[in-house]
């Protein structure tokens, strides 16, 4: 977590030494008959609390619907609620967070050089995609090898993993090995879902509070309306490919509620940091669209890394989804479904 604090600081410190060389300057959009201040705070206040709910609901569903059998990990209805969710964060990535990082770093408020000469989000973006890949892969190490230690020193932690791995449909498709080859391959499964869980949860809160940030700062009556709406339908469904990712991670309870708060909490901490800072904040300033785009553009790589590799390709080529051609083919159909109307939000958000 501190590296990737670290990593902001730089974003932020980089874009601020570039604003300096930034000559460009946009004006105020004051003949926007929709800019009403007075009107967008309540508008703006009740959005903080809807989407705090909705994303409480949905982080929390599948945590509570454990005890529903149909929706235990270990089933096919929760596969494909899985893919559902799966499909609207890859979305997020696509369809929203990228496309604005594009509009922001090609805006006409930033001079030409460098902004419009080298496309910065594509760039950005696949760094953003790599260095997931080398903290999703150097975790999994740090983790294994912990994991191994223990294991050497005496079973107990192992033996643990195992048993909830076998709770979450870890452990039903390796009959045939030995004893001990069945308890570090559980062993080894369970930790890539903390890891998985774990780096989707950074990736999500700094793009939630981007968005946010966005939301507060805007006074633009007409856009902040259907946004919140659109929120509302992006935490709830986003917040369940999350909640099924803790889940399968079977952390403990103390665990499970620091990630479900963080999530909750962060879109609406950035719409409140939007209004207290509305008054110095511009939208369009060359500061603003330099820092939220590169923002924008690195979490869009991690999201779209996240979603293909850890969560889809994961399920789709693992046992259980290779071992049922009927259970695939509803499994896609959840992934378009998720996919296509996170992708209609787009017109709104």
């Amino acid at each position: 977590m501190a590296s990737n604090l670290k990593m902001v600081l730089i974003f932020i410190i980089f874009t601020t030494f570039l604003c300096t060389k930034s000559l460009s300057q946009c004006e105020d959009e004051t003949n926007n008959p929709c800019n009403n201040k007075s009107k967008a705070l309540p508008l703006k206040i009740i959005g903080i609390a809807v989407i705090l709910i909705t994303s409480i609901i949905g982080v929390s569903l599948p945590l509570i619907t454990r005890s529903v059998p149909a929706l235990s990990p270990d089933r096919s209805l929760f596969v494909i609620v899985k893919a559902f969710a799966s499909g609207i964060i890859l979305a997020t990535g696509f369809m929203h967070v990228l496309p604005d990082s594009f509009d922001m770093l090609r805006s006409s408020c930033l001079a030409d050089n460098p902004w419009h000469k080298f496309p910065f989000t594509g760039f950005v973006a696949m760094l953003s995609a790599i260095f997931t890949l080398v903290v999703d892969s150097m975790a999994t190490s740090v983790y294994t090898t912990k994991n191994n230690s223990v294991a050497a020193d005496g079973g107990e932690v192992v033996t643990r993993d195992q048993e909830m791995a076998v709770a979450s449909g870890g452990g039903v498709h390796f009959h045939g090995h030995s004893h001990g080859q069945q308890k570090g391959v559980i062993g080894q499964q369970l930790l890539r879902y903390r890891v998985v869980a774990m780096v989707l949860e950074l990736g999500i809160v700094v793009h939630s509070i981007v968005i946010g940030l966005g939301v507060g700062a805007s006074n633009d009556v007409c856009t902040i309306k259907p946004l919140v709406a659109a929120l509302c339908f992006h935490q709830m469904f986003e917040g369940m490919g999350l909640g099924g990712c803790i889940l399968q991670a079977e952390y403990k309870t103390v665990k499970k509620v620091a990630m479900v708060f963080f999530f909750s909490i962060t879109t609406p901490f950035g719409i409140a940091l939007g209004i207290a800072l509305s008054k110095t904040y511009k939208e369009n300033s060359p500061s603003s669209l330099i820092t939220v785009g590169l923002l924008n553009a690195s979490s869009a790589g991690l999201l779209i890394y996240m979603a293909l590799v850890d969560l889809l390709a994961a399920d789709f080529m693992g046992p259980k989804l290779q071992g049922s051609i009927k259970l695939q083919i509803k499994s896609y159909a959840a992934v378009l479904l998720g996919a296509g109307g996170m992708s209609l939000m787009a017109k709104w958000a």
